[in-house]
């Protein structure tokens, strides 16, 4: 009886991502999923992360979906509008996690105000499961890259200088000269924090770790993250925004209706990465030099307000023509990207674009860049859905490929299985449906039961 009652209860759950726009959109997706099944969420983020999700939150979560403003202190170099990776200079990354761990005691008090049943938490805060820990809430990672990065991460970690058991998942030899690089720049000692922050906070999690996943994808991977730590993984799905058309829009939606069928591809690298001018200009020849339409919105720093006539190739718009939709800023990705005219994504194969790009059956042209992308690129091209433009041993980009590749993908014979798979893919998740997400609630609800149990007995 005691179980039934337990179920039936409203938990309670604080949910408390790091302070990238690709972590608290995720976060807020599973936030609005487990509201559904009677869950309260509170949603604890910087006031300048939280205004630029509140429009996303509709009407009818107003009241089980909260959000909690966390206060950063304000360092010289680093002002409240910089309480954000979205927008970030590079150099005042290590400042924000300076300033995102002083926070702790505010976070502390937040908690102890709140009292809730479950915490769910980042990859880079390992404070925070402690200081649940203390108070004897449970907490459980949520991490929103792909079950495959967060496996080589671990094998990494748990086997140094043992290669990664899948031959399909690796770096080649130009990322791994850029990763090495990256961290030369770093001290040491930093490195070494930063990788014993992202252990912890995996090794913290209380029995589970939930990853933004499914199975018929990654299974294999799911299944070595838990032969190499004994923790549960538990998938929830592709957690993909639903796309809503805003004023301002409806402009490029227009130019959409009036291309073919499959006959246009959306390029974009994501809200945090900002191309080389080398790359850029690559990417602009090889985009004229294909037979495809595109739509391209371009970002640039803040601060360098570049136009783009100056950033592109001489004479670009008028070569490309009506072909082309060029513009500084964002798009609505997902309302692009389900539009019956897109057949390519040109994309850096970040994790939320990776799982978009498969809810809406369109098939990837990789150009990972960094991090965790060159992984996700790996493994879309094994499960079928991607091709990569690879560049030279020196890490450039041709034109020449960028152009055969955007052909292949989009228009020619050879491209035809990735299409086919890159529809499979999308009947495949519609059929599923949020199967994964009932799963997660049963579990979220068991651990909030075996506490309450414990704290009885």
């Amino acid at each position: 009886m005691n179980g039934f009652m337990d179920n039936q209860k409203q938990l309670r759950v604080l949910m408390f991502p790091w302070l990238g726009y690709g972590h608290i959109s995720p976060f807020l997706e599973l936030a609005k999923k487990l509201s559904q099944r009677n869950f309260t969420i509170y949603l604890c983020s910087t006031p300048v992360n939280l205004n630029s999700i509140k429009k996303k939150l509709s009407h009818e979560f107003s009241s089980s979906i909260q959000f909690l403003e966390l206060h950063l202190q304000t360092l010289p170099s680093l002002p409240p509008c910089h309480h954000t990776t979205n927008g970030l200079p590079p150099h005042l990354m290590n400042t924000l996690k300076e300033a995102f761990d002083l926070a702790c005691p505010e976070f502390t008090l937040i908690l102890k105000t709140l009292k809730p049943d479950l915490l769910i938490y980042d990859f880079l805060q390992p404070w925070a499961p402690n200081v649940a820990a203390e108070l004897k809430i449970p907490a459980v990672e949520f991490i929103s890259s792909s079950s495959t990065m967060t496996a080589y991460m671990l094998h990494d970690f748990n086997k140094p200088g043992i290669k990664f058991p899948f031959s399909s998942i690796y770096y080649r030899d130009y990322e791994m000269a850029r990763i090495k690089k990256d961290e030369s720049s770093m001290p040491v000692e930093k490195l070494e924090e930063d990788k014993k922050r992202v252990r912890d906070c995996f090794y913290l999690s209380s029995d589970i770790v939930l990853i933004k996943s499914f199975k018929e994808i990654e299974g294999k991977y799911s299944d070595y993250i838990t032969k190499l730590t004994g923790k549960k993984v538990v998938p929830i799905g592709p957690l993909v925004q639903e796309p809503t058309l805003d004023d301002g829009e409806s402009e490029l939606i227009t130019w959409l209706n009036e291309k073919e069928e499959k006959s246009t591809i959306f390029v974009s690298f994501g809200s945090e990465y900002f191309l080389s001018k080398e790359d850029l200009l690559e990417i602009a020849y090889g985009l004229e030099n294909s037979k495809v339409n595109f739509i391209w919105p371009i970002r640039f720093q803040k601060g360098e307000d570049i136009e783009l006539e100056e950033a592109l190739p001489n004479g670009f718009f008028n070569r490309v023509g009506n072909r082309g939709k060029v513009f500084k800023g964002w798009a609505p990705q997902a309302k692009i990207l389900e539009h019956s005219s897109i057949g390519g994504f040109m994309s850096h194969c970040g994790w939320s674009s990776v799982m978009e790009s498969m809810k809406y059956g369109v098939s990837i042209i990789a150009m990972p860049m960094h991090i965790d992308q060159p992984i996700n690129s790996r493994l879309v091209e094994e499960v079928g859905i991607a091709v990569e433009v690879v560049r030279d041993s020196n890490g450039k980009l041709h034109r020449e490929e960028v152009a055969a590749i955007i052909n292949q993908v989009v228009v020619e014979k050879e491209g035809k299985f990735v299409r086919q798979k890159a529809r499979d893919m999308k009947e495949m998740l519609r059929s599923k449906g949020d199967e994964e997400i009932e799963e997660v609630a049963k579990e979220l609800k068991k651990l909030c039961a075996k506490k309450t149990h414990n704290s009885i007995s």
